[in-house]
């Protein structure tokens, strides 16, 4: 099915957390795909589906080790874990310096995401700029998600981000906005990315939620399911999955 490539391009305006809160809300089969070349913290964030610890050992790193005669898509699947609530995610690297050693995957794995049948994968693949080689796995993707806060560097970030993004991939913007101002913060980011002359898909938003965060990393009940963030994790998630390739029904 589909590879929807999430990043933002200044600072750290939460797209982890929002790539998880998508992931809980999906409306299709869906793979979290931890892919920072700068490494990451799901497996430090969430706990696995038994309530336990998931494993740091086990996911992107482990993956690289088998897959450097090829990889395939259930390898993917034997080096993802279950986090609570039964998302299913292959975690990243754990520290920045492992991606020296892996500049060859990206390319190869954005393929393999691409390619796996009956679900969609939504790729976290943090900050852009800082490792080009992330290029290869964009490429790959049927749409990229840009998050930005709106704020005046983050969207002065972002209208760079888009004037050297590639051809190639849908694009989609999504601004993490406080509630008091949600609207208004929405269509003032979406007048400027208008002004870049750059065809974007859609501008969206995602609620600012830092008790709705919380909540997210594992208190997956009611309390959670009323939250701002999950509340506008799924309009947003309903918005994009509309962008992207529908399962192909059998006969």
């Amino acid at each position: 099915m589909a590879l929807i490539v999430l990043a933002a391009d200044k600072g750290a305006p939460g797209v982890t957390t929002a790539a998880t809160a998508l992931g809980a809300v999906w409306p299709r089969p869906v793979l979290l795909a931890e892919c920072d070349p700068a490494g990451g913290d799901l497996a430090y964030r969430l706990p696995s589906a038994d309530g336990g610890v998931l494993n740091p050992t086990r996911g992107l790193l482990t993956l690289g080790a088998t897959a450097r005669r090829g990889l395939t898509v259930q390898q993917i699947h034997e080096h993802s874990q279950k986090i609570v609530g039964g998302l299913d995610v292959l975690t990243g690297l754990t520290h920045g310096e492992q991606a020296a050693g892996l500049t060859w995957l990206w390319g190869p794995l954005g393929r393999a995401l691409a390619s796996i049948p009956r679900a969609d994968v939504l790729a976290d693949c943090g900050r852009l700029g800082a490792h080009p080689e992330i290029n290869d796995l964009m490429t790959e993707a049927e749409l990229v998600v840009l998050f930005a806060r709106a704020s005046l560097d983050h969207v002065a970030h972002l209208r760079e981000r888009l004037g050297v993004l590639a051809k190639g991939p849908q694009i989609g913007v999504v601004v993490i906005a406080d509630p008091r101002q949600y609207r208004s913060s929405i269509d003032e980011v979406r007048r400027i990315v208008t002004a870049t002359g750059r065809e974007v898909a859609f501008v969206g938003g995602l609620a600012h939620d830092p008790k709705g965060a919380e909540l997210l990393r594992g208190q997956w009940g009611g309390r959670l399911d009323r939250s701002l963030l999950i509340r506008t994790a799924r309009e947003l998630a309903a918005r994009l999955a509309t962008h992207v390739r529908t399962p192909e029904r059998t006969p």
